[in-house]
């Protein structure tokens, strides 16, 4: 099976002094697990390996069992193919459509597609001038005003919609996709 390079996004570590994990032993934990070219960014739990071609599921379920089993909590994860972050990134509607600031955007990546029914009991107009749009298994933010003001937070996802989700700033996807290219790149 060919190598592909992945992005595994850690939910919740690092934060406000919950769940610490230094990044060079989550890097070891990884290349213990068999992962290659390892690389982290930023310390809020961004990890880029090459890895056989497989279940994205199945790596996800197994870095969180091999941080459960090293570091003796649970943290849920999420895995995604390069082209899966790069399509998230070149398809970003606050961008493409009206060209918003960079700055304002966020992404929040859910672990499985929301129900229909829950996702139809958000009324948008209740969070303005904050906006969102879900395509496919992402959730684009806009908050003009910033991240720290909005309501729609990763927790407001996770509680309206019913599933798992993890948010990055648009920054930190952008820089994701170059690093995964140049991994890319490199083999």
């Amino acid at each position: 099976m060919p190598s592909q390079i992945y992005i595994a996004m850690l939910r919740g570590i690092n934060v406000s002094g919950k769940n610490m994990i230094k990044m060079s032993a989550l890097a070891q934990l990884f290349t213990e697990l068999g992962l290659g070219n390892v690389k982290t960014y930023i310390q809020s739990g961004n990890v880029l390996f090459s890895g056989k071609s497989t279940s994205e599921q199945e790596l996800a379920a197994e870095i969180s069992a091999g941080i459960k089993r090293v570091f003796d909590f649970q943290v849920e994860t999420l895995v995604v193919s390069l082209p899966t972050l790069n399509a998230v990134l070149q398809g970003n509607p606050f961008i493409n459509e009206r060209n918003e600031d960079v700055a304002k955007l966020h992404a929040t990546f859910l672990y499985q597609l929301p129900d229909a029914g829950q996702l139809a009991k958000i009324d948008p107009g209740k969070f303005l001038p904050d906006e969102f749009m879900l395509v496919g298994e992402t959730i684009y933010v806009f908050c003009p005003e910033g991240y720290g003001r909005t309501k729609l937070t990763n927790n407001f996802f996770e509680n309206k919609l019913k599933v798992t989700a993890t948010t990055r700033n648009w920054k930190t996807v952008t820089e994701l996709v170059r690093l995964a290219q140049e991994m890319e790149a490199e083999s």
